[in-house]
C-alpha cells in the first residue's frame, strides 16, 4: 500500500511525496488507520522503524478535518509527551516539515530556556503542543497551558519517560485532562510495568508491536576491539583519521570523559563536538544542528543521545566506552543503520569493561565479532599518536629512562599527555 491510498488530506499526500515517502514502514502501515479512527493505539516498535511519523500523519490529517474547531488562549488539541528536551525539538521538526503546507499551530516547550517565548507561542492556543513534563506542570501552574478541551495524547518513548521517573507525571496529565480522549502510548520496550501502565491510561486499545527477533537493525554491523581504558584515545584518533569525511557518533560514560576525549582529540587537531546534560539548552541545539548539517562530523555524547533521536547520515557509532545496561547498547547503535541506510558500530573495550560485553552479547543472543589487533600493530597504533611528537614518544622516553649507562645521572621529564 501506496502513501497515496491512504485516507488522509491531499495536503498532506502531497509534501510526502515531496519528502520521497512512498510506502509506511510496518509501524506506520499499523498504526495509521486506528489513529484515523479515534481508537486508541498501544505500539511496540524498535528504534529506527519510522514511530514518529506513524502518529504525526494520522494525527495532521485529524487537525486538517477538525479545524472547525479553533483553539482558545492556551488551548491544546494534541499533547505529545516525551522525556528529553532533545527529542521535543525533533517531533516538533517532523511536525512542521509534514505539516508544512497546513494552517497547524505546533508549538514545543522544554526547560533550560526562558518561558517567555515559549508562553509567547501558547497564547494564542496550539493545534499540536511536544513538551518534556518539567516544563509543561510549570505553565500548567501558572495557567499557561489549557488541556481542557484537549483531543488526543501522545506518550512517546514512554519506556524511558518510565525509567527518567515520570510515571507520576503521566497520571498527573491524565487528571488535568479529565474528559474521554484518545490516548497513543509508543514505546521501544515492553515489559510488565509498561504495560501495566499503559492498560491504565489507554482504553480497549489497538495493540501493535513490531519486534524482529533481533533487536538492531540488520543494517548494522558490529564489531568489538579489545583496547586498554587508557589507550582508546589512539584508536579513536587512528579511526578517525583511516576514515576521513565519515559522520560518527562517540558514546562516553559521563559529561567529564565527553570533554577529556574532546580535549584529547583537539590536541591532535581533530574537531569535534560534545553533547550531554551539562551544557546549556542553547548550546545544545546548537551542537545539534551543527551536527546533523555535518558542519563537525564527530559527536562525543553521552547517553542523553542514545534514544529516540534521529541524526541523518551517522555512519559509525562507537562505543568508546561500553553502556552500563545492555539495552542501552542496542538504543546507542539504534542511531545509524536507520531506514534504508546502512550502518557499523563499533565498540572498545577494555579488560574491566568484559563482563558488561558479556551481557551485551547475552541480551543480543549472539556474539559481536572481534577486530582482531595483534601486539605490535596496538603498539605501533598507540606509538603513532600524534597527541606525543614521535621523537618524544611518552613510551619511547620511558624506556629510554630505565637505561642504566646512557643516562646515568640525567633526569628526563615526561612530557605531559
Amino acid at each position: 500500500m501506496k502513501f497515496e491510498q491512504y485516507r488522509i488530506s491531499d495536503a498532506i499526500k502531497s509534501r510526502l511525496a515531496e519528502l520521497g515517502f512512498k510506502r509506511p514502514t510496518d509501524i506506520q502501515f499499523k498504526a495509521i488507520p486506528p489513529i484515523l479512527n479515534g481508537d486508541d493505539v498501544l505500539a511496540i516498535a524498535q528504534t529506527g522503524t519510522g514511530k514518529t511519523a506513524a502518529f504525526v500523519i494520522p494525527v495532521l490529517h485529524l487537525l486538517v478535518e477538525s479545524k472547525h474547531y479553533r483553539v482558545g488562549r492556551y488551548q491544546v488539541k494534541c499533547l505529545v509527551m516525551v522525556p528529553t528536551r532533545e527529542l521535543a525539538v525533533q517531533i516538533a521538526e517532523v511536525f512542521h516539515d509534514i505539516g508544512k503546507n497546513l494552517d497547524v499551530n505546533i508549538v514545543g516547550i522544554f526547560g533550560g530556556v526562558e518561558q517567555e517565548e515559549q508562553i509567547r507561542q501558547l497564547e494564542k492556543g496550539a493545534d499540536v503542543l511536544i513538551a518534556t513534563p518539567g516544563r509543561m506542570f510549570d505553565l500548567i501552574n501558572q495557567q499557561k497551558i489549557d488541556l481542557a478541551t484537549l483531543k488526543t495524547l501522545i506518550l512517546d518513548e514512554a519506556d524511558h519517560m518510565l525509567d527518567l521517573g515520570f510515571l507520576k507525571d503521566i497520571r498527573d496529565v491524565q487528571k488535568h485532562i479529565g474528559h474521554r480522549h484518545q490516548t497513543l502510548f509508543f514505546s521501544a520496550t515492553i515489559d510488565a510495568k509498561i504495560k501495566e501502565t499503559a492498560y491504565s491510561i489507554v482504553r480497549n486499545p489497538i495493540r501493535i508491536q513490531i519486534s524482529p527477533e533481533d533487536p538492531v537493525s540488520k543494517n548494522v554491523s558490529h564489531g568489538v576491539a579489545f583496547i586498554e581504558m587508557d589507550d582508546k584515545r589512539f584508536f579513536l584518533e587512528r579511526f578517525v583519521r583511516q576514515h576521513e569525511g565519515s559522520k560518527m557518533l562517540v558514546f562516553v560514560r559521563t559529561k567529564v570523559r565527553a570533554e577529556r576525549v574532546a580535549a584529547a582529540m583537539q590536541r591532535v587537531n581533530i574537531a569535534t563536538l560534545t553533547m550531554h546534560g551539562g551544557k546549556e539548552q542553547g548550546d545544545r541545539l546548537t551542537v545539534m544542528d551543527e551536527f546533523k548539517k555535518g558542519q563537525v562530523r564527530i559527536l562525543i555524547t553521552t547517553d542523553v543521545n542514545a534514544r529516540g533521536i534521529d541524526i541523518p547520515n551517522v555512519d559509525y557509532v562507537i562505543n568508546y566506552d561500553l553502556p552500563d545496561e545492555p539495552e542501552n547498547y542496542v538504543h546507542r547503535v539504534g542511531r545509524t543503520g536507520r531506514g534504508v541506510q546502512k550502518g557499523k558500530a563499533i565498540s572498545f573495550c577494555s579488560t574491566e569493561e568484559k563482563p558488561v560485553l558479556e551481557e551485551i552479547q547475552e541480551y543480543l543472543g549472539k556474539p559481536i565479532e572481534e577486530l582482531a589487533i595483534n601486539k605490535a600493530d596496538y603498539q605501533g597504533i598507540v606509538d603513532a599518536s600524534e597527541e606525543i611528537p614521535a621523537d618524544t614518544n611518552w613510551r619511547k622516553l620511558i624506556a629510554d629512562h630505565n637505561k642504566p649507562t646512557e643516562y646515568a645521572g640525567k633526569k628526563r621529564k615526561k612530557k605531559k599527555k
